[in-house]
């Protein structure tokens, strides 16, 4: 039972009868009555004034009067400055309550064999260097996007384009083998990422060295630069690398293996996975074909230097480099060639990029190679665009060695999440065992939780103190909420309490009890809505404002305590479905509520 279409549905046939006229849904316009007015819904009388052909007010209540006369669903109605509030009668929430709990997956939409197919790529990490906060972000909204996704209805395939070729990755593979001493993982200890890392971290301390030592000598920056003998062995290692030097490729997948086995670790401990993974060292040859036919069909145009270019000035914008003089691909290069695979290998209905906005300019020009390109896809392509994520300290930087670590982001946030949970005794009671879990749910939780709230175009300061606290906007105060609510079901089921199959629908309710069961109704509407803006943040909010209005609830009314058996059992089943829509609503974004804490 939808609330809100069967009242707009019998508010445009009280206007049809009232002034002998035909309106459509897109007329009305029906919003929450605010707090500080009496009602459920309120609505908007001013886009109907040319059909009444009287004052807002006026037209208010005689569509009030006649809303109470002829609909059961409306009790009551009053007027202010031309918004009709409208309050809906007791025991449709009794009903609608009833409707909620028979719906196991409510606000939830099966997904169809022939749904539409949305393929979002998230995650894109380089090989040369673990994974950071920005990741961290990156993974948390593509997941979280891709579960709301599948939510709505849609098919979903997940996937990953690993960068694992370039100049980057060439300075890390000749660091280690310049100054490696034939370190492994297992010979130091370390995961593979973060062995990598340390190594990328070291070559650029190295250049800048280099570099120092030049401009010692007189030279200016440019000219240290372009006499940097290490840059040119990292040049020249990825010219052969391209060229298939059998060493240099040997090299390259033994330190990427070491990589790909710590990512996986990450991967697992952040609660993200993917149906596929495509390589940058397998697209970016067919993205160089596609460059060379483009060429060929002059679409594209090649500098004395032989480099390789698109003219975009016809689209308000420059010139983009595609081929370098010296044969070797750009970033925009591999793209072409990723889109091409993965529209050949799957019936994409919609391709979705989850890359932080400074990529802005980049998806734009993508959009615009492969429509040139002859691609139908090319100019639907979406750019999930995100703002970047900072700590209080401030920015960080890969090179330098200031990036917030992911591992070790996460294993800090579980061991804050141990002491905050002890401290205020959240773990008295429970095993080791038991505590450990906890832990791990309440840390995860409130770091994803603290990331996926803010808006995704947003800039935003993860605070990691902030992050884990029981009160307030925080994954924590939620998942306390669950156990609360799990606690009181378990103490009525140990005092021999059940609910029945169907409630008393002649109770009577409080406006805090209508408005719960209101707000558990918008649950699907939520969901639609993140799913059609691609706003996961619209759900952790919601799921928030869930868990406070019942908070507030459960401290203002008796729940075991209520004398009449009809009232307690009402509240029992809304707390029950309150729990269920958290767990849910939490779910999506890969977060864990407890039992007990």
């Amino acid at each position: 039972m939808q609330i809100e279409q069967i009242l707009q549905d019998a508010i445009i046939a009280a206007i049809n009868e009232l002034y002998a006229t035909t309106v459509n849904a897109s007329q009305i316009t029906l919003q929450k009555t605010k707090k500080e007015f009496k009602g459920h819904y309120t609505l908007v009388t001013f886009p109907l004034l040319k059909i009444s052909r009287k004052n807002p007010e006026q037209t208010a209540e005689e569509i009030g009067v006649k809303l109470t006369e002829s609909s059961p669903f409306v009790s009551e109605y009053n007027v202010i400055k031309g918004f009709l509030n409208l309050t809906i009668a007791p025991n449709v929430w009794v009903e609608l309550l009833q409707t909620i709990d028979d719906t196991p997956n409510y606000g939830f939409t099966p997904i169809a064999e022939d749904a539409p197919l949305y393929m979002v790529e998230y995650s894109s990490p380089n090989t040369n260097k673990p994974l950071h906060l920005g990741h961290v972000r990156n993974n948390l909204l593509g997941h979280a996007l891709s579960e709301v996704l599948k939510a709505n209805g849609k098919r979903v395939v997940k996937t990953n384009i690993v960068n694992d070729r370039g100049i980057h990755i060439c300075k890390s593979m000749l660091a280690w083998q310049k100054w490696g001493n034939g370190d492994t993982p297992l010979s130091t200890g370390k995961k593979g990422d973060h062995l990598i890392g340390d190594y990328y971290v070291l070559f650029d301390k190295k250049y800048k060295e280099e570099l120092a030592a030049l401009q010692e000598k007189g030279l200016s920056k440019e000219e240290a630069e372009a006499q940097s003998q290490l840059m040119a062995e990292a040049r020249e290692m990825l010219r052969k690398w391209e060229a298939q030097d059998e060493a240099t490729v040997n090299l390259w997948k033994m330190m990427n293996e070491w990589v790909y086995a710590g990512f996986d670790e990450t991967y697992q401990q952040m609660g993200v996975s993917f149906d596929k993974i495509y390589y940058e060292s397998q697209t970016y040859l067919a993205g160089k074909e596609e460059v060379v036919r483009g060429l060929n069909a002059g679409l594209f145009f090649q500098k004395e230097d032989g480099s390789v270019w698109a003219d975009l000035t016809p689209y308000g914008l420059d010139q983009k480099l595609l081929l370098r003089a010296d044969g070797t691909s750009v970033y925009m290069t591999q793209d072409i060639g990723t889109a091409k695979l993965r529209f050949d290998d799957y019936p994409i209905d919609t391709m979705i990029y989850v890359v932080g906005n400074e990529q802005n300019y980049h998806f734009q020009v993508l959009s615009i190679l492969l429509d040139m390109l002859g691609f139908e896809f090319g100019k639907g392509l979406v750019h999930f665009s995100y703002g970047m994520v900072e700590l209080p300290e401030g920015k960080m930087k890969s090179r330098e060695g200031t990036v917030v670590d992911a591992d070790d982001l996460m294993a800090e946030m579980i061991n804050t999440a141990h002491e905050t949970s002890q401290e205020l005794g959240k773990l008295d009671g429970v095993t080791e065992e038991e505590a450990a879990a906890i832990s791990r749910m309440v840390g995860l939780g409130a770091l994803k939780y603290f990331i996926l709230k803010v808006d995704p175009k947003k800039n935003m300061t993860f605070n990691p103190k902030e992050s884990i606290d029981f009160n307030g906007n925080t994954g924590p105060f939620i998942q306390y909420t669950h156990a609360r609510i799990q606690s009181i079901l378990r103490k009525a089921a140990d005092q021999g309490i059940t609910t029945p199959e169907k409630l008393e629908k002649a109770l009577t309710l409080s406006e805090k009890e209508e408005g719960l069961v209101q707000l558990l109704a918008e649950f699907a509407s939520v969901v639609k809505q993140a799913g059609t803006e691609y706003n996961v943040s619209l759900i952790a909010n919601y799921v928030y404002d869930l868990a406070k209005e019942y908070n507030q609830f459960y401290h203002d009314f008796p729940m075991l305590r209520e004398e009449k058996s009809e009232l307690r059992n009402f509240r029992l089943l809304l707390s029950k479905n309150v729990a269920l829509t958290i767990k849910k609503g939490m779910s999506l974004f890969g977060i864990d509520v407890p039992e007990r804490m």
